[in-house]
């Protein structure tokens, strides 16, 4: 298992959906910045987007183990 997904593994559901939202917020302004043209890396945006994925599904892992 990857370290990064040990390190959201550890944090609680509300770190977790903090976590997400802080992601998705630097998804939006990197794909802003390629937009216009100032773009760090492609591969940057992958591990973004990997990383709300991870997210995710600590998240759902959670809420099917409460029975939820």
């Amino acid at each position: 298992m990857s370290k990064r997904a040990e390190k959201f593994r550890q944090m609680s559901e509300t770190e977790l959906k903090a976590q997400e939202q802080d992601l998705r917020d630097q998804v939006f302004r990197l794909k802003f910045q390629m937009a216009m043209g100032n773009a760090e890396s492609l591969k940057k945006l992958q591990q973004l987007r990997r990383d709300v994925a991870r997210v995710k599904t600590m998240l759902a892992e959670r809420r099917r183990a409460e029975g939820r």
